[in-house]
């Protein structure tokens, strides 16, 4: 890349890494509220799963994009270019990371048991169970990590500031055989591994949902269509399937790269800053890639899931608010006729007609009432 090029693919990267915080860690925790607190239309083990997910993602966002990333290009010297925080940042950006693939990799397993046995699908579908799972999968994944906390080192490197030549500690890449080994494995598990189980699972699900359909005439069809329990079984498949493509498309690229990186140019003095070499500038837009896929989860169920637009639609309106208030409150004028002018005996007919301008509401009024029509006769 000639040096225009060069400044602009570092100032793209310089907007883009804040733009994504900005962005993304308030999308996940406002997920995490929506899939917890509001009736998005999910099961059980899918609103532990997709919210665990939700988290995790967000504090990659912090460790990763945030302290590490947006403060490179920010910053001349961050804080973690010393001990021991440039051993404690990897560990906690590992961690994070393999929490992200993994929970996705066993909701997708869990998905396909669910379909293929009816034992699984009563064990698995125990939401405490499902956090128990969740809860498993982060703490594995930060106790695999806790070696990457070594595969850095600060060291002193001359750098020019301001026209002049200092020596400043930075934590850099520690070039050793067993570090080597270590990000091989760590490749493997956080990329190479989960990509592969959920592009297969994914397919013996679709394979799955293809041979049960045709068990089943067009009527029977339409008539399971309607179960409850159906539907949510297929809008979590839907909405497993679409977090499972996304992952796959903007986590692979990061892998195929950092491979090349690792055999091809796997030497000492390699210069991983210099955007003249062609794999520095496809490395980091594979990052970039690789980061959206934090940030994209909120996007993805406003997409594939009618009932979270729905449900966002009333938290942003505070409809939701206003439609409890108008079932517990009587916002109208209601006028009562009675055809006899004195109190009816309780023994005598009497006919009591209720004049309403009650909007349509769900369910019955506090009298027990149905609020759907506009007037009520009472014999």
């Amino acid at each position: 890349m000639e040096g225009a090029s060069v400044t602009i693919f570092v100032t793209v990267q310089r907007i883009y890494y804040p733009l994504l915080c900005i962005v993304g860690i308030p999308a996940n925790l406002f997920t995490f509220y929506m899939i917890c607190f509001r009736k998005c239309g999910m099961s059980n083990t899918a609103i532990v799963y997709l919210s665990s997910l939700a988290i995790v993602d967000t504090f990659y966002l912090v460790w990763v994009v945030l302290i590490d990333l947006t403060l490179t290009f920010w910053m001349l010297q961050p804080f973690w270019n010393s001990n021991p925080w440039c051993g404690v940042l990897g560990f906690l950006q590992y961690g994070s990371l393999y929490s992200s693939s993994w929970i996705v990799v066993v909701f997708t397993i869990e998905r396909y048991l669910v379909l293929r046995s009816t034992a699984a699908k009563q064990h698995f579908t125990q939401a405490r169970v499902t956090k128990m799972t969740c809860i498993a999968i982060i703490m594995v994944s930060h106790l695999v990590s806790v070696p990457l906390g070594w595969i850095n080192v600060v060291e002193p490197v001359n750098r020019t500031v301001n026209g002049e030549n200092v020596i400043l500690p930075k934590c850099q890449y520690r070039d050793e055989h067993y570090t080597t080994i270590i990000v091989w494995i760590t490749t493997f598990l956080s990329g190479g591994i989960p990509i592969a189980l959920v592009i297969i699972f994914n397919y013996l699900i679709g394979c799955n949902l293809c041979q049960a359909s045709n068990l089943f005439t067009k009527e029977e069809r339409r008539l399971m269509h309607g179960r409850s329990s159906r539907a949510v079984l297929k809008r979590t498949i839907l909405l497993l399937g679409t977090v499972s493509v996304a992952f796959v498309v903007l986590s692979l690229p990061r892998f195929v790269t950092y491979c090349i990186l690792r055999t091809e140019y796997n030497v000492k003095n390699f210069n991983r800053d210099d955007y003249s070499i062609p794999i520095n500038v496809a490395g980091d837009l594979a990052n970039m890639l690789q980061n959206l896929n934090s940030t994209t989860n909120f996007l993805l169920y406003c997409v594939v899931s009618r009932r979270f637009r729905r449900e966002i639609v009333q938290v942003v309106t505070c409809k939701a608010k206003a439609f409890e208030l108008s079932s517990v409150f009587a916002h109208t004028t209601m006028k009562v006729f009675s055809v006899d002018a004195h109190k009816p005996s309780p023994s005598s007919n009497s006919l009591i007609v209720v004049l309403t301008n009650l909007k349509q509401t769900e369910g019955k009024d506090t009298a027990g009432t149905d609020t759907n029509q506009g007037f009520t006769v009472v014999l």
